[in-house]
C-alpha cells in the first residue's frame, strides 16, 4: 500500500530507504512537501519522489549519527584543489533513467520578496523539486544549482562552465539535460551552448519564465514539465522551451541558434526566427508534435565538445545619426558584429550629402587592423545581402563578413566569439562564419504566418 505521510520520527537528515516497487531509494531527508519526499542522494545530486509512488519507508541511520549527507560516500563528493569528483555510481536513484536539472537562476527559480516586492533568485534545488513534485511522473529527476544569477549578469566565461557541467552529466549517463535559465539573456546562452555541444546524444534543453511563481498567471509550471517531456524524448540537439501561445495548452521548442526573445513580457515571447520551431509540446497530454526535422538521439553516440571562445567582441547597432568616432571605440576589440539596418548596412554617402555621416572609412580602418568584422540584420527576420544597394557592395570590398547569413545579431555575436576562439586569420574566420555549423545559417528563409 502507497505511503500516505513521511512518520513524524523521521528527521532531516536521517539517512533513509524508499522502496517504490522494485527501485531503491536511499539518502538523505531532506523534507516532505505537496505530496513529495526529497532526498539528497550520495552522489551529491537531490531527487524528488511522490509518496504515492512509495511503497515502503525505511530508517538506515539517525541525523545525530552523522554530519550530513555527504558522509555517506565521501570519496564520491570530496574535491581535493584541482581535482574533479568521481562520477556519480551507477545505482537506481542515479543516472540510466534520469533527467539532470541544471539550475543558473532566473525567474524560473525565483521568489518574491514582498517586503519590496522584488523578485529574486532565491529558489533553491530543494525548494524546486517540492514545488512541483508531478515532474516525478515524467521521469526520476537529479538537480544540481551551477549558478544562482540573474541572467543579464551572465558572462561567456558562465556560458563554458555552464557547458562543462552538461558534459559531466552527459559522462555520468544521464537521459537528458535540463537547464533553468533567465530569459533575459537565454537566447544567447542556447546559442552558446549550440556550438560548444555538438553531436549531442541526449536533448539540452533550456527553460526559463516570463512571470514569477507566487503569480497566477506563471508560467514556470507548464514550462518545466514541457522541457522535461522534451528532455525524456529523441531530440537531441540544444533547444529552447518556452510557452506558444498566451493560453496555458502548448509549449514551442525553438532551435538554439534560430530563437529570440520578442517581447519584454508576454509568455509566448520567445520565436523562431527564419524556420519553424522543432516541435509542439502539450503538457497535459505529454505529448509531442514534431514541426521541423531535428538531429535524433541514437544518431551521434559520442558528444563533440569545444567550448574555447573568445568574448573580447562587441556588438555595434546601426542608427541614423551614428558617430563615426563611436565605430573608433571597437579598436581593442577582436571582432565586432554590427547590426544593419535593411539587408545589411550602415552608413557610406555614396552621393557625397554634406550633411550625412558615412562610417564605412571607420569600418575599414578597423578591418585593415585585423578587427573582424561581421554583418548580421537588424531586421532580425530575414537575411543579409550585399549585392543589393551600393552601400551593401561598398561593404563587402571592404571585407565585411557575412553576406547572405541569415543569423540573428545576438546568434551571430555567440558565433564569432566561438570561431575567433579558434581562428584568427581573415580568410578562416569569413570561411567558418559564413558556413552553417550548428544550424544557425539556412539555406532559405521561411516567410511564417502566424
Amino acid at each position: 500500500m502507497p505511503l500516505d505521510k513521511v512518520p513524524e520520527t523521521i528527521v532531516e537528515k536521517d539517512i533513509i530507504r524508499l522502496v517504490c516497487g522494485e527501485t531503491r531509494y536511499e539518502g538523505a531527508f531532506i523534507q516532505c512537501k505537496n505530496g513529495a519526499v526529497i532526498l539528497k542522494l550520495s552522489n551529491g545530486y537531490n531527487t524528488g519522489i511522490l509518496l504515492s509512488h512509495i511503497d515502503n519507508l525505511q530508517l538506515i541511520e539517525k541525523a545525530i549519527e552523522h554530519n550530513s549527507a555527504r558522509a555517506i560516500h565521501p570519496q564520491v563528493n570530496s574535491k581535493k584543489n584541482g581535482e574533479k569528483g568521481k562520477p556519480a555510481p551507477k545505482d537506481a536513484a542515479g543516472n540510466g533513467n534520469s533527467i539532470s536539472i541544471l539550475s543558473s537562476g532566473g525567474t524560473i527559480s525565483s521568489r518574491v520578496e514582498y517586503t519590496t516586492g522584488a523578485v529574486f533568485p532565491v529558489l533553491d534545488v530543494d525548494e524546486l523539486l517540492s514545488e512541483f513534485p508531478e515532474i516525478a511522473q515524467i521521469s526520476p529527476i537529479r538537480a544540481k544549482s551551477v549558478f544562482s544569477i540573474l541572467s543579464e549578469d551572465l558572462t561567456p566565461k558562465h556560458w563554458q562552465v555552464l557547458a562543462e557541467e552538461i558534459r559531466e552529466e552527459i559522462k555520468s549517463g544521464c537521459t537528458g539535460v535540463v537547464i533553468l535559465h533567465g530569459t533575459d539573456t537565454m537566447h544567447y546562452t542556447s546559442a552558446a551552448l549550440s556550438f560548444m555541444l555538438q553531436k549531442l546524444p541526449v536533448p539540452v534543453v533550456l527553460v526559463g519564465a516570463q512571470r514569477s511563481p507566487d503569480r497566477g498567471s506563471s508560467d514556470n509550471r507548464q514550462n518545466l514539465i514541457s522541457a522535461l517531456l522534451a528532455a525524456k524524448s529523441d531530440i537531441a540537439t540544444v533547444s529552447l522551451c518556452m510557452h506558444s501561445t498566451v493560453n496555458d495548452d502548448s509549449c514551442l521548442l525553438h532551435l538554439g541558434t534560430k530563437v529570440r526573445k520578442l517581447h519584454s513580457s508576454r509568455r509566448d515571447a520567445f520565436k523562431s526566427v527564419n524556420r519553424l520551431p522543432i516541435a509542439k509540446i502539450f503538457p497535459k497530454e505529454k505529448r509531442i508534435e514534431p514541426l521541423s526535422s531535428y538531429d535524433k538521439r541514437g544518431n551521434s553516440p559520442e558528444l563533440e565538445f569545444d567550448n574555447k571562445i573568445n568574448g573580447n567582441v562587441g556588438l555595434l547597432y546601426a542608427h541614423p545619426g551614428i558617430k563615426p568616432q563611436l565605430v573608433d571605440k571597437f579598436a581593442d576589440y577582436d571582432g565586432i558584429v554590427v547590426a544593419g539596418t535593411g539587408f545589411g548596412h550602415v552608413s557610406t554617402n555614396p552621393s557625397n550629402d554634406k550633411l550625412a555621416l558615412p562610417v564605412i572609412g571607420n569600418l575599414k580602418a578597423l578591418i585593415d587592423s585585423d578587427v573582424k568584422v561581421v554583418m548580421a540584420p537588424q531586421t532580425i527576420f530575414g537575411r543579409v545581402n550585399l549585392n543589393v544597394y551600393s552601400a551593401g557592395r561598398l561593404l563587402k570590398e571592404i571585407g565585411v563578413i557575412g553576406d547572405g547569413c541569415d543569423f540573428t545579431p545576438e546568434t551571430a555575436l555567440v558565433k564569432l566569439m566561438w570561431v575567433l576562439g579558434h581562428e584568427k586569420k581573415y580568410a578562416k574566420v569569413k570561411k567558418e562564419m559564413e558556413t552553417n555549423i550548428a544550424g544557425e545559417i539556412t539555406e532559405r528563409s521561411l516567410l511564417i504566418d502566424e
